[in-house]
């Protein structure tokens, strides 16, 4: 138990199935995550660098959805076709970084879109941005709002997958997978057999 269980091989049989339903979830809002990264980092085309615009945030949110479709797809693959295969230690880490990438990126996701949306003030006069800078401000505000749903998300599979892994001990979801570890066999007594005495008549 415990340890041991991350440690060990295949999927815990005490996995909740609504888990699957958090991963496809996951992986939908991610999705739209992509297209807003996708819209904020055009709305200065190639005027980025003139108008202040820089692909920084949007970079990292079109890098942080495509390594969770990675992650969750590659440990699926694994999950349902190959569970022989299926290394617990690496789904757990694998988990894990994409919380600490999901944080990253919706923080600094909402920090730029409170840039882009604050006015501006100059020799007295405060003035609001433009609508580039409001386009810009409100995708990755929605990037921001997004992104921080599938980090709660995420921290939610990875409790209830850490849950079942301590909770499920290693052999015994694992006959099926030829895992059970093999147990000290002793050889057989030997069988001796009685010797035959002959009659004498």
């Amino acid at each position: 138990m415990g340890l041991s269980g991350i440690l060990s091989k295949g999927v815990p049989a005490s996995l909740p199935r609504f888990t699957l339903f958090l991963r496809i979830a996951i992986v939908v809002l991610s999705v739209v995550v992509l297209a807003l990264a996708a819209f904020a980092l055009s709305v200065f085309g190639s005027y980025a660098g003139y108008y202040g615009g820089y692909s920084g945030v949007s970079g990292l949110l079109i890098f942080v959805v495509i390594k969770t479709w990675l992650i969750f797809g590659i440990l699926a693959l694994f999950e349902y076709r190959l569970p022989q295969y299926y290394f617990r230690i690496v789904a757990v880490i694998a988990y894990a970084f994409s919380i600490v990438f999901w944080l990253s990126a919706w923080a600094w996701s909402a920090s730029n879109a409170a840039f882009w949306l604050s006015n501006y003030c100059y020799g007295g006069y405060c003035y609001d941005g433009d609508s580039y800078a409001k386009k810009e401000g409100g995708a990755l505000a929605a990037c921001a709002g997004l992104g921080a749903v599938v980090w709660v998300l995420s921290i939610v599979n990875f409790a209830f997958f850490l849950r079942a892994c301590i909770a499920d001990p290693p052999v015994a979801n694992q006959a099926e997978l030829g895992q059970i570890p093999a147990y000290k066999q002793e050889a057989p007594a030997p069988v001796y057999t009685a010797p035959q005495h002959q009659q004498v008549v």
